[in-house]
């Protein structure tokens, strides 16, 4: 009797990896999924700001930074897991519940939150790709390791995503009278819109996200002209 073509082992040795393969997928789904609880907490902490006077920030924070900790545990067990995985087999699986959380935690500091050791009550801070790396305790931007880390592309969808965010603050701030912080969530994002132009973007979903700036900008610039021209803005923010 001839020899098969084809040694049965094959087979044996495919159906084993995609079992193994599929193991490794459901695993990571309930990772991804205990993220995305707790990022979905923090996000549904983080809609009180449009309703909630920055005089009673000291309370709301401190429960947002909560829900932030739960994202950090679960972004742990997720780097520990995916990390023993060839990372771009797998990152699709998380890198937008990825770059919600890395979102929740800017926002948070640039209210004033304490999550990367900013002063307390400090508005406006912007932190960067390495101090968001250090809040989650992962590596950032890894070239010469095949192993999970929040790359640029995360870092800046995550600050594209606070924009229509501190947009929608800036007219709602004005109805609980806070002029202040209208004019500085402007400031912000017409600088913010000047630093991606000066990006030579690749991905195309980073291209078209970025166009999205300039209309929260418009937004965020119609209360501000809105303000002045109620003679509304604080002295001391005039130029």
């Amino acid at each position: 009797m001839a020899a098969p073509m084809i040694d049965p082992e094959l087979f044996d040795q495919l159906r084993a990896k995609i079992e193994h393969d599929t193991v490794i997928r459901k695993e990571l789904d309930k990772i991804v999924d205990d993220l995305s609880q707790a990022v979905s907490y923090t996000q549904g902490l983080l809609s009180r700001i449009h309703s909630t006077p920055r005089s009673k920030y000291s309370t709301l924070l401190p429960q947002i930074e909560e829900g932030i900790k739960k994202e950090i545990e679960n972004v742990g067990t997720l780097a520990t897991f995916a990390s023993q995985h060839p990372y771009y087999k797998y990152n699709y699986k998380w890198t937008r519940t990825v770059q919600d959380a890395i979102a929740t935690v800017l926002l948070t500091v640039w209210l004033g939150g304490r999550s990367a050791e900013s002063q307390v009550g400090e508005v406006g801070r912007l932190l960067k790709l390495e101090d968001i790396g250090q809040v989650f305790g992962v590596p950032v931007n890894l070239k010469d390791q095949d192993a999970f880390h929040i790359t640029i592309e995360d870092y800046l969808l995550g600050l594209i995503a606070i924009v229509e965010d501190l947009s929608r603050l800036a007219m709602n701030s004005v109805t609980l009278g806070d002029y202040d912080i209208a004019v500085r969530i402007s400031s912000f994002i017409k600088d913010l819109h000047a630093g991606f132009q000066v990006l030579n973007l690749k991905n195309d979903i980073l291209r078209k996200r970025v166009d999205s700036i300039k209309y929260s900008l418009k937004k965020a610039e119609d209360v501000v002209y809105d303000l002045s021209l109620r003679n509304l803005i604080p002295a001391k923010m005039e130029e």
